[in-house]
């Protein structure tokens, strides 16, 4: 399940009591202003690790049992399991990040790794938090259960209120949308009840002022327009960034130029953009910055409901236009869509287009022709771990707005019939379907044939349907679906497929083969065009974009949950440029690991080069040699940030490292404070 796409379950449940996260700007030397391509953006990796653990909860006669355990979901019975996601990667030109979660392979006695100190501390504190017979969870099994454990179809679970911070849930229940349902309960009961569903303590986060801009720095620059249309650098997603000043001569000049620490924040995986002389980026906290490019002040800040994990897209203006007022877009975790204005901040829309209380947006909108392309996924694969779970009723769609006034114009959903009755489970739940093909990536234009196309992952229960782990071709204009191509058929899975406990499991239990990567259109040197998709299985398959038919298909990498391409290719002239991840997850595959990069031919599929990552983890818990995250390219060079740290810059034409930074370290931020890096 990716995360700008989902190739890993659960990303957004990672906790790790850390102060902040840095994005630093690497700029070239003696040429200070930040341009198309003249600096080399570093969301830096940071590995966060979840405790998962069984214990009954005990309650009292007049409240419904509370869950305080997260389990594994592999199924083994060991009382000590890991969730790892690493978050975040390096970022071209201002380009990307993403997120992907670690292997969740069964732990023995034997090979548990040494727990950090910080580890240590995170898992005190989730049982101290958790501990059945506390305040918060007394309080929320007798007033709050009900609800927030699949009782009430549109009351988000509780899978989904970790995602948020105590501050936020508290101020639901004091004054918000959880005032009334919360009356009863004491001021100490609410903050109790805010910690106990976050499992963080209130003001655990220092809160880290930020360095605001003054004179000059906060002005917003109508000559500097967006430095790239959207998430793919292309309309077509080809991540080809063709006007950059980073080449072979420049790049060893690259050299870190500020850091900025996010506030409240324990993970970095929006993608920044470039525009007005600012950057725009979201964050963790679900705070938007516009950061001034020249010296990391920040112009402004806007606060969303939820984390902001897609990157922001801002609307072209004419260089010069100081009357312009351009709109920043964005997503949050929640199901938001959010249209700022992108000099001042001001909120112009919001929206949320799907009510189903597991719905998310994870993929960048597209902006194109001045309307608005979003897509919707959900965590509904969460909730299905728990047998008296109502599984499940999600189904993924694209949403289109006018980008300007927030006017919904059409949505397409991934499966055409609403989801019903099916059966019960085991134990006596009734469960749904068809469900899920969620997409969790950006959409790409093919203005040509007025197309837009975008992946599905699988369905959450059964009956599996056609239109799950495919490429999608929507009309832009009216919504009508073309033509899909499936990859692999009968994928149904959720979370309960890898528990002891699989009452929510369908029948086709995987294999879980996402399109979490955003679809590629592109042209080769011969002016034939394809659609590309890189999928969990690790195949890249290539289309005809008029009839999504089959070109060619070539198997990559291994594959699997954590395995295959997870977040976005690339492309150059007749080159398909490859990302794969092949995490280790704790199944045995009749191919072997292949983590590291690849170039095949576009229009045949045949590999051009091979450059598997040598492994320099040499151990080190949450470290792994593949690249999960989407690359980027300039002409000649691929930009490819590993989850072992590392930004590794290949040669296009052969696949060899010509550059490397390790990010492991702690950088000195421009608010003072220090931030970390690494993976």
């Amino acid at each position: 399940m990716p995360c700008s796409g989902r190739p890993a379950r659960g990303c957004g449940h990672c906790r790790l009591p850390m102060r902040a996260l840095t994005f630093s700007i690497v700029s070239i030397r003696r040429n200070p202003p930040i341009a198309l391509g003249v600096a080399l953006g570093v969301a830096l990796v940071v590995a966060l690790v979840q405790l998962a653990w069984q214990h009954p909860a005990q309650t009292s006669t007049n409240q419904r049992p509370v869950r305080t355990e997260y389990q594994d979901f592999w199924g083994s019975h060991m009382l000590r399991k890991f969730r790892t996601a690493l978050a975040a990667t390096m970022l071209l030109g201002l380009g990307l990040t993403a997120c992907s979660e670690a292997p969740e392979t069964p732990a023995t006695e034997a090979t548990q790794p040494e727990l950090s100190p910080e580890i240590m501390a995170m898992i005190a504190q989730r049982q101290e938090l958790q501990d059945p017979n506390g305040p918060g969870a007394l309080a929320y099994g007798s007033t709050c259960v009900d609800c927030h454990e699949g009782q009430v179809p549109k009351a988000p679970h509780r899978t989904m209120l970790e995602l948020m911070s105590p501050e936020y849930v508290l101020k639901a229940m004091d004054e918000g949308v959880m005032q009334a349902e919360a009356s009863d309960l004491s001021t100490e009961q609410r903050r109790a009840v805010a910690e106990f569903i976050t499992v963080k303590h209130l003001g655990q986060y220092e809160n880290i002022p930020l360095a605001m801009c003054e004179g000059d720095t906060a002005a917003f620059d109508y000559d500097a327009t967006p430095a790239f249309p959207g998430w793919g650098m292309t309309p077509g997603n080809t991540r080809m960034m063709a006007g950059s000043n980073i080449n072979k001569e420049t790049l060893p000049n690259l050299r870190l130029k500020w850091a900025f620490a996010f506030p409240e924040s324990q993970r970095a995986r929006s993608q920044p953009l470039a525009a007005g002389g600012a950057i725009y980026v979201g964050s963790h906290s679900g705070a938007v910055y516009a950061i001034d490019g020249e010296t990391g002040c920040v112009r402004w800040s806007y606060q969303a409901t939820a984390e902001v994990r897609t990157g922001v897209v801002v609307a072209g203006w004419e260089a010069g236009n100081t009357n312009a007022q351009p709109n920043a877009y964005f997503g949050d975790l929640l199901g938001h869509v959010y249209a700022v204005n992108a000099v001042t901040g001001e909120e112009v829309w919001r929206d949320r287009p799907n009510d189903h209380p597991s719905a998310t947006i994870t993929g960048t909108p597209t902006l194109f022709e001045g309307k608005l392309y979003v897509t919707l996924s959900s965590l509904e694969v969460t909730p299905a771990m728990y047998p008296d779970y109502e599984c499940c009723t999600f189904r993924g769609s694209v949403v289109a707005y006018e980008g300007a006034s927030g006017e919904k114009l059409w949505e397409t959903f991934t499966i055409e019939e609403e989801p019903t009755l099916t059966r019960q489970n085991a134990s006596g739940t009734d469960n749904f379907g068809p469900s899920g093909a969620p997409s969790w990536n950006s959409p790409a234009i093919d203005a040509k044939r007025r197309q837009l196309y975008f992946g599905t992952g699988e369905n959450y229960s059964s009956p599996a349907t056609l239109t799950s782990d495919a490429i999608f071709a929507i009309d832009v204009d009216t919504g009508a679906v073309n033509w899909t191509f499936q990859a692999t058929p009968n994928d149904a899975w959720n979370q309960a497929c890898g528990m002891e406990n699989k009452d929510n499991c369908p029948e086709e239990d995987g294999p879980d083969f996402d399109f979490g990567a955003s679809v590629t259109y592109a042209t080769d040197n011969d002016g034939n065009d394809y659609v590309l998709g890189g999928q969990k299985s690790g195949f890249v398959h290539a289309l005809n974009p008029d009839t999504g038919e089959l070109i060619w298909q070539t198997q990559v990498g291994r594959g699997g949950i954590q395995g295959g391409v997870h977040f976005g290719m690339a492309t150059e002239g007749n080159m398909v440029l490859v990302p794969i991840s092949d995490m280790p997850d704790g199944r045995t595959y009749p191919f072997p690991d292949s983590p590291g990069m690849y170039a095949l031919d576009i229009k045949t599929g045949e590999f051009l080069w091979k450059h598997p990552n040598v492994d320099v983890c040499e151990g080190k818990l949450n470290c792994a040699p593949g690249v999960s995250a989407a690359i980027t390219m300039v002409p000649g060079l691929v930009f490819a940030g590993s989850m072992d740290g590392h930004m590794r810059v290949h040669d296009s034409s052969t696949g060899e490292v010509v550059w490397d930074y390790d990010s492991n370290a702690t950088y000195a931020s421009v608010s003072g404070e220090p931030a970390n890096g690494g993976s």
